[in-house]
């Protein structure tokens, strides 16, 4: 083991909040109670101390790498990792060596290999006839489909378990267990707030949000003895760094802001003197096109679709023209730009529904709207009771789209301006027809 420091022979070793908090038994374990709960399947084979190879499937941070780890403690197995990232067949043979070893010694072998979808399908196969004939017993771990990146041989011998994101309870039970169980941090004061905030913003990964709190606290004074930490502190925290392109200064900001706004406000004149203000001032023609590109959707939108063209095609041509030749093609988008009807209906929708995206990272996408590519995405329920659209009256089915916390749910209300009202008038009759069809 390497140490960090060295000082009269005593050492002190440096563990991540994330490492130390790393749960020993299935009582610490956080979630994944379909697998590790009472009368599971894991658990009944610890129970039995009957393990067999297995798979493990899910995001990152979900404990894959500590379940593993508990299932050697608790059935008194030798643990061995292998990361798919650094070893080759190499590394599995020697490993295989020590794993008959420890068969003739009647000790049990665990080889835990993470980030087993990296594995090519010779050091795949490797792994083979040593599960078959038991010397070892092999525990995967994922992050994606084993279905598409684990061979079909080794995959009929291993039962996939799919683990899911931590829930936003889970992630706060793990961070109240952290500031329990560390000694450091008992002078820590931390409004309760701010454990729903970390938990939302880690999206079910306990590591994530292990790391999100020591580092709040490290960066946390201590006054009087004390380290507080409230949500409007832990938010400027976490404010992500906002980075943005400066040419001259404040007025290129500002110049930018007058030809958005003029546009906004159909007055074509303003719009093309704060455009020419800018081109005569030295400013790169394809930062303005990418901002016309934006206001074509946040300020027009469904009201006139063909603007989003009309901007693509500008940045196209200054792509293609340069300056000064392009001004004009600049000229042109500003002016149809401005002149168009206006609809801010999809940017409001889309910040809505980021709001509630944000809020809801925990939700699944409903197993009928999944694919259902291969045996083991069948078996989990994945495309059951699909409703095919182009199969109904005016391909409309009853098909219930969001997830059932939010079904009720309206993102999108568009306006009567421009085009928008054709659109507005479309969606009032999709309404219409499913509550007639489908009282």
């Amino acid at each position: 083991m390497e140490h960090l420091f060295d000082m009269d022979d005593t050492h002190f070793e440096f563990k991540p909040l994330a490492d130390r908090m790393r749960p020993t038994t299935l009582e610490e374990f956080f979630g994944q109670k379909e697998i590790v709960g009472e009368n599971s399947p894991i658990r009944k084979m610890i129970e039995t101390d009957h393990i067999t190879s297995m798979i493990f499937w899910g995001p990152p941070g979900v404990g894959k790498t500590t379940l593993a780890k508990i299932i050697a403690k608790q059935t008194n197995s030798l643990f061995y990792d292998l990361s798919a990232v650094t070893s080759g067949v190499k590394e599995i043979k020697e490993l295989i060596e020590i794993a008959k070893f420890n068969k003739s010694n009647g000790k049990r072998t665990i080889v835990f290999v993470d980030e087993i979808h990296r594995f090519n399908k010779s050091q795949q196969d490797a792994f083979l006839p040593y599960v078959e004939n038991g010397d070892i017993i092999l525990i995967g771990a994922t992050t994606e489909n084993p279905s598409f990146e684990v061979n079909s041989a080794l995959l009929s011998r291993a039962k996939v378990y799919v683990l899911k994101s931590l829930s936003q309870e889970d992630i706060i039970g793990i961070l109240k267990r952290a500031l329990q169980k560390t000694p450091e941090y008992h002078n820590v004061k931390i409004e309760e707030d701010c454990f729903r905030l970390i938990s939302e913003i880690s999206n079910g990964d306990a590591r994530t949000a292990l790391n999100t709190l020591e580092n709040v606290i490290n960066i946390t004074p201590v006054k009087k003895g004390e380290r507080t930490i409230t949500k409007k502190g832990l938010e400027q925290s976490l404010q992500s760094k906002v980075f943005l392109y400066d040419k001259n200064g404040e007025e290129h900001y500002n110049l930018i802001s007058a030809l958005h706004k003029s546009m906004r406000n159909s007055d074509p004149d303003a719009a093309l003197y704060y455009l020419a203000r800018m081109l005569e001032a030295g400013e790169d023609p394809l930062y303005i096109a990418r901002r016309l590109v934006r206001f074509a959707s946040e300020d027009i939108g469904m009201a006139s679709p063909n603007a989003l063209v009309q901007a693509v095609s500008c940045y196209q041509a200054c792509h293609f023209n340069g300056m000064p030749e392009c001004n004009v093609n600049l000229a042109q988008a500003v002016v149809y730009l401005s002149l168009s009807p206006k609809s801010n209906s999809l940017y409001m929708a889309y910040m809505k529904a980021s709001d509630v995206a944000r809020r809801t990272m925990q939700e699944k996408v409903p197993l009928h709207l999944r694919n259902a590519v291969t045996k083991l995405d069948r078996e989990l329920g994945n495309g059951k009771d699909y409703q095919y659209a182009h199969d109904y009256e005016n391909k409309i089915t009853k098909m219930q789209c969001l997830p059932d916390s939010l079904k009720n749910e309206t993102f999108y209300d568009p306006t009567n301006s421009g085009h928008e009202k054709q659109f507005a008038e479309i969606l009032r009759r999709v309404k219409d027809f499913k509550e007639k069809k489908w009282k």
